[in-house]
């Protein structure tokens, strides 16, 4: 009897593997084209482009969790691209698995940082 891998009966593993991480790419860039548009709306609708203007933007709740959450896209975005890099092209799994190490840190390092920026203001 011949294993047939071919047709209905054959053996998929992982087949929507890169589904929920092409999705994830696709969503967090909706947010971060959203987020540019209200960027662009405040800017060209300002009238006070000095810094008093901007802060008293940022000033605001709701513009200061949009930006985080703009943010946290753009570091999950990051995130999905790096690691499909580097599970693409480093072989080695101790390797690879110490760059995933090095980004998820680096990612999470940034974040903190942005939200001490943000709510700094």
């Amino acid at each position: 009897m011949a294993n047939n891998n071919i047709g209905p009966k054959r053996l998929v593993v992982g087949a929507h593997y890169g589904l929920k991480e092409w999705m994830v790419q696709r969503a967090t860039a909706i947010v971060m084209a959203v987020y540019t548009i209200i960027l662009l709306v405040a800017f060209f609708s300002g009238r006070n482009f000095s810094y008093e203007g901007w802060a008293g933007l940022f000033a605001q709740q709701w513009f200061k969790i949009a930006t985080f959450v703009t943010f946290l896209s753009l570091f999950y975005h990051a995130w999905v691209g790096m690691r499909d890099i580097w599970m693409d092209y480093i072989k080695p799994v101790s390797i690879r698995f110490a760059l995933q190490v090095a980004t998820l840190l680096w990612l999470i390092g940034c974040a903190g940082w942005a939200a001490q920026i943000i709510w700094r203001v």
